[in-house]
């Protein structure tokens, strides 16, 4: 007993020793959701390299879908709103448009063998690929194909868009944005994680949310940041790259060498696809120059479906109104989250219905 107690304890030290050099060196390649993605390329490592499994205890899910939550809560502010409250409508359309996409393009991919209609929703929702991969599970969907292909999207967004923003758009990158304004500092930040988790996991459970424990504390956030009682502080940065490297291990650990050959099978199409929604939130971002006052970069890299950050530092970087696009952005995120247990509900539905 002890000594597969011991065993268990050095796997899951060499695990998280491979997982935190990983995510070192991702992050000085500035590769976005490092942590994740180290998570994610360790555990599945480990899955496929020794037939015993591992797996992680449910608590620490559960505080990592919590920790994610709040962090994607915080970011949401009174100022973004009032951004795009004069173009508020051409704003909303977009957003419609960018899940109707999704949606469509969701449909698309299940026409691969092995990819179910909420795996292929949930795998091209153009938004939130962290928030999507944690509540991928829990709404019917495989996490593992989701997380792929989320990612897989972000990366070709984040290689491409500086590219795109240059020769289209004639950015330069010469103009550095306003500097990002301080928060209260790391301890502030850890009580308002705390008391969004304490509050918002039984609030959530209470009230019958979906996916609780990242709804709850999320919509918890987002409204002491509304009130303004958050005082602007955000998850210490410490402890979301915990729960995102949570995250990515418990979707890597979990692949199986059969559901690898799925998703390698999946990929062609899945990069088809990709790109048609990329080119169609770009059509939608032309539309929204037609129709706001925002300038034709500032329309692209609000509509960009995902890597939030990279597209911050794309916006300050190029002298593009970094705030709409935050706004935009952000509208988006909320959006594609809430809506994402409906699309579960009404695409098991129907699939019980065939």
């Amino acid at each position: 007993m002890d000594r597969g107690r011991g065993a268990t304890l050095l796997d899951w030290a060499a695990v998280l020793a491979v997982a935190l050099g990983l995510a070192a060196v991702l992050e000085l390649l500035s590769v976005p959701s490092a942590t994740l993605f180290a998570g994610l390329a360790t555990g599945l490592a480990r899955a496929l390299l020794v037939r015993r499994r591992l797996a992680l205890p449910r608590h620490s899910m559960t505080g990592a879908q919590a920790v994610v939550g709040v962090s994607i809560g915080a970011l949401v502010s009174v100022s973004t709103l009032r951004t795009i409250a004069a173009d508020w409508l051409p704003v909303l359309l977009v957003t419609v448009g960018t899940l109707l996409i999704s949606l469509v393009a969701g449909q698309v991919m299940a026409l691969q063998r092995g990819v179910s209609r909420v795996t292929g929703a949930f795998s091209m929702i153009a938004g939130g690929a962290s928030g999507i991969t944690v509540m991928a599970r829990e709404l019917g969907a495989d996490e593992r194909m989701v997380a792929v292909l989320q990612y897989l999207r972000v990366l070709l967004i984040v290689v491409a868009m500086p590219v795109v923003a240059a020769v289209a758009f004639g950015a330069s990158g010469a103009d550095a944005g306003p500097a990002a304004a301080e928060g209260p500092g790391p301890w502030a930040g850890l009580l308002l994680t705390v008391v969004c988790i304490a509050v918002g996991i039984p609030l959530g459970r209470l009230t019958r949310v979906p996916v609780a424990s990242l709804l709850g504390p999320m919509l918890v956030a987002a409204t002491l940041d509304l009130t303004g009682l958050s005082r602007g502080a955000d998850v210490p940065a410490v402890l979301e790259g915990a729960g995102f490297l949570v995250i990515g291990l418990q979707v890597g650990l979990s692949f199986t060498r059969d559901s690898l050959r799925v998703v390698g099978r999946a990929l062609p199409l899945a990069l088809a696809i990709i790109v048609a929604v990329v080119l169609a939130c770009a059509g939608l971002g032309w539309a929204l120059t037609a129709t706001a006052d925002v300038d034709p970069l500032t329309a692209y890299l609000a509509t960009t479906p995902g890597g939030l950050y990279a597209v911050l530092a794309t916006a300050s970087d190029s002298g593009a109104d970094a705030t709409f696009v935050l706004a935009v952005q952000v509208l988006r995120l909320f959006v594609m989250l809430l809506t994402a247990p409906l699309v579960s509900r009404l695409l098991l539905r129907g699939h019980r219905g065939d």
